[in-house]
């Protein structure tokens, strides 16, 4: 498991059963806007609005995407929108593992080796690692074999008791931080796979005096003890700038920089 994954991501687009007006209005009231906010924003009628949500009016495949933009829908759901709606997906689903992408696999394999000697890892949008840099055999090393076993998730293995959690010198500060941010994602996205996994690692062993976590704090600390050296790390995470590819869309780089004592 130490070093370099296995390039492995594939996934059908959802479809949707609920009516396309119906999962406008969720992704609306998801992000706290009023019909009346919606409206100007997309420059329609509040009056159209209404009834794109009540289904009495069809939205075109145009409409879709102007509310899904406006929105910030992922581009996943979006696809399902579209297909609630009864149009065709406007963004492909290729997986990293075939030719379409293979400029792609190469770009990742090369950040990931230009991080070295720092730890580096590709994950998908549930936080399953896709791939990794030989650095990160540090932050495995002593973990539960079933936590290492594919599909690894990096959330789970991070702050599992018999992962990485009995190592990290600030558990409670880095524990808060990763949940926070988690909340913040599943409640954004609406994903139900990313809310069970909040719940999941909620439920692991925290530390005394367990900080509030900010998913606006973005220079927290990971303070790792690792035969006998501790090591500070602070993480920034790399995403692709408007794809147009859901596989892309997904995944995020999540490169962790040593400081200085």
């Amino acid at each position: 498991m130490a070093g370099r994954q296995p390039l492995a991501y594939g996934s059908a687009v959802s479809t949707a059963t609920r009516p396309v007006g119906a999962l406008l209005r969720t992704w609306r009231e998801r992000r706290r806007l009023s019909q009346l906010e919606l409206a100007i924003r997309a420059e329609i009628s509040t009056r159209h609005l209404s009834f794109v949500e009540t289904g009495r009016s069809r939205p075109t495949s145009d409409m879709i995407m102007r509310l899904s933009e406006q929105l910030d829908v992922p581009l996943r759901e979006r696809n399902s929108l579209l297909l609630a709606g009864g149009y065709a997906p406007a963004y492909s689903d290729s997986g990293l593992d075939t030719p379409e992408l293979g400029s792609i696999r190469d770009t990742l394999r090369e950040v990931l080796t230009a991080h070295e000697p720092n730890p580096a890892v590709v994950v998908d949008r549930h936080w399953n690692l896709v791939d990794a840099n030989e650095s990160v055999a540090l932050f495995l090393d002593g973990a539960a074999p079933e936590l290492l076993a594919p599909p690894v998730n990096v959330l789970r293995l991070s702050l599992h008791p018999d992962g990485m959690a009995a190592r990290i010198v600030n558990l409670g500060q880095w524990r808060a931080h990763l949940l926070a941010r988690l909340r913040r994602q599943a409640a954004d996205t609406g994903d139900p796979v990313l809310t069970a996994l909040h719940h999941e690692l909620s439920g692991y062993p925290g530390a005394p005096d367990e900080p509030e976590g900010d998913p606006a704090d973005l220079a927290v600390p990971i303070r790792y003890r690792h035969n006998g050296t501790e090591h500070s790390f602070i993480s920034l995470t790399a995403v692709f700038g408007t794809p147009r590819n859901v596989t892309l869309a997904e995944l995020a780089i999540e490169l962790f920089y040593r400081q200085t004592p």
